[in-house]
This record gives C-alpha cells, structure tokens and sequence, in this order.
C-alpha cells in the first residue's frame, strides 16, 4: 500500500466510525462511506468523503466501489447497548453485523481488482464470561448470545481471507469517550452522589479509549504483517469495583452504592449480562507488534475524557 489510501468503511457515521472518519482524512487518504442515509452522512462527514448509499442487505450500484479500494473497515453494526435484548432485538444486533458482513465478503469475491485488506469489527464477547484468568487473541471462544454472535459475524468477514484478502478481527472491549458508549450511562449515578459497583464488582472490565481504538484501526491498515484476531483493549484491564473507584476519583465522588444484579436485570433485561460478566483481556498481539497505546491505564484515560466538559 502507498502512503495514501483509498478506504470503504461501514458505520461511518456511528460513535467509532464518525471519528474515525475525520483522523483518516485528516491523514490524507480517501474514504467512500457506505451508508444508508447518503445525505445526511455526507453533511456529517464533510466534502472529503465520498457517500454511497446502501442497506447492508442488498447487492446493488455501490459494489463498484469496491474495485479502486485498498482496503475495507467494517464498522457496521446496530449498538449493542441501545436497548433491551427482546428476540427482536437480538435478531437486528445480528442480521445488522453478520449480513452486512457477508454481503461485503460476497461483493469483494466478485471484483476484478480486489482490496488488499479487510478489517472487521468484533467483540471480546467472543471470549465469554471468564474468571480472572488472562485472555490473549488464541483463548477458546465462550458461550452465549454475544460468543454465538462473534463468532458468525467473524466467520463472515473470513472468507475475504478465501480469495487473498488479509482479513484482520478487531474485538473490542468497552469503548470510553464521552458522546457514546457505556460511558454516559455509567456518569448518570455518580454525579448524582449514587455512583458504585455493580453487583459485587469483581467481574473484569477491558476498556479501550476511543482515541486508541481508532489509532488501532489506522495502525493496521498500515502493517500489512497482522491479520486474524486481534484484541482492542487497553494493557490495563480493571475489576468493575476498581473502575468505579477511579471513575468516582475523577468526579470527585463517592463510589459506595453498589448496583444489586436483579435491579439491573429489571431495568436491562438480558443486556445486564455486559455488565455482570467480564472477560480479563490482553492487546497481546498489539503490544508485540509494536503499537503504543495513548492510554494504557485507566486513570489517565479518564481524566483526559472528563477533562473535556
């Protein structure tokens, strides 16, 4: 690949894709953005990108823009935490990654110039609830909606592996910026001095900063020599009940009212299992690799969030 390149991406428009957007611009390369609201990701995105409207089920005019591409960033995806896990719910969180997914595999096979790289988003939730027990990219997958669901959305974007592309699974833990993510909603008790644990916080929380996540993404799109799975957290993985600590720290606020677990499995149905189950994940790949991490302890992550306000 030369020093500009010319990128697809999916989910441009979300909390990690939005962003990233702008930083890659910012560094010159050229993004087509796939989107199903052309207009109004192009008034989001800017004149830099070029918008192409699909629906993430359909083959269609879009695919052509795949054959000057040098590489595909799938991003696509509905939030996981946006809502109760009703079976409705379930099916959109996995028809909205695992079809999109594939529909981008299949449009690739058939182009005569082909992209070099396909990176994909995932999940640790591929790992499944785990004990204290350090995970790095070669654990065994879990059990459960999320494990069931990472692994088909995976086994989707491997087979762009099948005809030549590097395919690269990027599975990510728990995002913190202030606009997005689980963070906001975790704020929401603290500044109201009810801030704490959930359930007996011993269960391990793997977090990333949204600067480092996208730093990730760009960091591979340039070192052709990683594919296969690899871990978006940060070095420091924390207990929930020390995540709280620090988030109150930073507020300036207790972190003493735990959070009982059928409270929130009232309030959150089965979604309550991303908070009452963790997985303690490593970068294991990133770190040998040489990425250096903006954030790599949480403490400073944080402050640099809130800073912000």
């Amino acid at each position: 690949m030369g020093n500009t390149l010319q990128i697809v991406l999916t989910g441009g428009t979300g909390f990690i894709g939005r962003p990233l957007c702008a930083s890659l611009c910012q560094e010159g390369h050229r993004i087509t953005l796939l989107t199903r609201r052309k207009e109004e990701a192009q008034r989001l995105c800017g004149p830099s990108v070029t918008a192409v409207e699909w629906n993430g089920r359909e083959a269609g005019a879009w695919e052509r823009c795949l054959e000057d591409a040098d590489a595909v960033v799938n991003l696509a995806g509905a939030p996981i935490a946006d809502g109760r896990w009703t079976d409705a719910r379930m099916r959109l969180l996995s028809e909205s990654r695992v079809a999109a997914t594939r529909l981008l595999a299949e449009a690739i096979s058939r182009r005569t110039s082909k992209p070099r790289t396909l990176i994909s988003a995932s999940g640790i939730g591929y790992y499944g609830a785990s004990d204290d027990h350090v995970l790095d990219e070669g654990a065994p997958r879990g059990e459960g909606f999320l494990t069931d669901l990472c692994l088909a959305w995976e086994a989707e974007a491997l087979r762009a592996a099948e005809f030549g592309l590097r395919v690269v699974l990027l599975r990510t833990g728990m995002v913190l910026e202030q606009d997005g993510g689980a963070l906001p909603k975790m704020l929401l008790p603290f500044r109201l001095f009810a801030g704490g644990p959930i359930m007996s916080g011993t269960q391990w929380v793997s977090w990333i900063h949204r600067q480092d996540h996208i730093g990730l993404i760009q960091w591979l799109l340039t070192t052709p020599r990683i594919s296969g799975p690899v871990n978006a957290v940060a070095p420091e993985a924390v207990t929930m009940k020390r995540f709280c600590e620090v988030l109150g720290q930073v507020l300036h606020r207790p972190s003493w009212l735990p959070v009982p677990g059928f409270a929130l499995y009232a309030a959150l149905g089965e979604l309550g299992t991303l908070m009452t189950t963790g997985q303690r994940v490593t970068p294991a790949k990133a770190l040998s690799e040489g990425y250096v991490f903006h954030y790599p302890m949480l403490e400073p992550a944080l402050r640099a969030i809130m800073a912000k306000e």
